[in-house]
């Protein structure tokens, strides 16, 4: 059976072009005019992509799945268009043995509807400073190694793990933390802490922990990876290491670049996220460093919780916001289609060819006769609102509900089956 995907604004190449798709056999066929296959998809004046990558997703499964599990974690990647993630380890238990990983791929293999890479700890339980054997966590599956939501707090420990991570080719994706600087925060230190009263977060906590690791890095030669970075510090942190030829990339988050701690109305626990959101000078740098390559990728932390865990005030609510839903249609309304801060085809890079190549996911990221048909189409041209009833994600945790839109998903392929399609209103 061959599927022609007629008449849409493919991204290829970075280049946006008009064309058809053909797909056969779970693979793209062919990319070019009047093509034509067995089964039609009118794509007229859509948006056709490679299926987007995120690389930093919880899944929280095991252990956590009130929170979320495969099934639904994988639904809310394919609702925003995700076909290929990265899931990150801080689960219950934390994979620390070959047997737990090789369990974990297993599982994202049969209950995930998209591709699901998975990440291995740092270290043991992602707290200790026991650092597991990583060449049979790479045999069993692992992609890359992370602790994120701990930072690791010992630099003997952290030099260690990049030494054997770069002896076993492997990715260090750290969340930069300096517990006894973050000093148990809550919100940016600045006015918004002090007008809502609540524990500030120094912007050391993560810039000096960056600055730590680039020198370790610098010195083993890993592939150094920095989640989520906030501050217009690490932005500048990391262009001087590039520019010193350290082997750092690093990645933002959409609500680091979508809102700051002004943003806050109250004390409202679904602005509570780890790093907190911060000043529109970071905010700024943090566009900055998107524009001239510092910032090699966006990826959305999507970090679901239960109702329960996010309502009342931010002291007690949970960290994380939900992302894989909204992020590609906030990021498109705000800085492409409104502000005009940058391009279509530099949005699509950030969150297709970049993250893969950055990670070395040879299948995903691209459009191309030979490769796997995964494949997003987005509706540019209708306004649609954002609304809890419609996430697959068992979180709805984002302040982002209720925002009127550009860029909803109208379909989305792995492999060339359709694993999520709008429903016409």
């Amino acid at each position: 059976m061959t599927t022609a995907i007629k008449n849409g604004i493919v991204y290829q190449n970075g280049r946006l072009i008009k064309a058809d798709v053909l797909l056969e056999a779970g693979k793209i066929k062919a990319i070019g005019t009047n093509l034509t296959g067995e089964q039609t998809i009118d794509a007229t004046g859509k948006l056709v992509s490679p299926g987007l990558v995120d690389v930093h997703v919880h899944y929280r499964d095991p252990g956590q799945t009130y929170k979320e599990d495969i099934r639904t974690g994988s639904e809310a990647a394919a609702h925003g268009g995700f076909t290929t993630v990265g899931a990150m380890p801080n689960v219950t238990p934390v994979p620390n043995t070959p047997a737990l990983m090789k369990k974990m791929v297993q599982e994202n293999q049969a209950k995930g509807i998209v591709h699901i890479f998975q990440y291995g700890p740092i270290t043991n339980g992602e707290t200790t400073d026991i650092i597991p054997d990583y060449a049979a966590l790479k045999k069993a599956g692992a992609f890359a190694l992370s602790n994120d939501g701990h930072g690791v707090q010992t630099a003997q420990t952290m030099y260690l793990a990049m030494q054997k991570a770069k002896k076993n080719d492997l990715i260090i994706a750290t969340h930069a933390q300096d517990d006894s600087l973050f000093n148990h925060g809550i919100v940016n230190e600045g006015s918004k802490a002090q007008e809502l009263n609540l524990p500030p977060v120094t912007e050391l906590a993560e810039t000096t922990q960056i600055a730590r690791d680039l020198l370790l890095a610098q010195k083993t030669g890993v592939h150094y990876h920095i989640c989520h970075v906030s501050t217009k510090t690490s932005v500048e942190l990391v262009r001087m290491a590039k520019a010193r030829g350290i082997n750092v990339t690093c990645e933002v988050a959409p609500h680091h670049l979508l809102l700051t701690d002004e943003d806050i109305p109250k004390d409202n626990g679904y602005y509570k996220m780890n790093p907190p959101l911060r000043s529109k000078e970071d905010q700024a740098a943090l566009l900055v460093g998107l524009l001239d390559d510092t910032i090699d990728l966006i990826a959305t932390d999507h970090a679901p919780h239960a109702k329960n865990e996010k309502e009342g005030g931010m002291k007690e609510a949970a960290f994380g916001i939900t992302g894989s839903e909204t992020a590609f249609s906030n990021l498109y309304t705000k800085f492409v289609k409104e502000e005009k801060v940058f391009t279509l085809e530099q949005l699509l890079s950030w969150l297709t060819d970049q993250p893969a190549k950055v990670f070395n996911l040879q299948k995903a990221g691209v459009l191309e006769p030979g490769r796997p048909a995964d494949i997003a189409v987005f509706d540019l041209d209708h306004e649609t609102e954002l609304k809890e009833k419609d996430y697959k994600s068992k979180g709805v945790n984002t302040p982002f509900t209720g925002s009127k839109v550009y860029g909803a998903t109208v379909m989305t392929m792995v492999d060339g089956q359709v694993v999520y399609r709008r429903e016409e209103e």
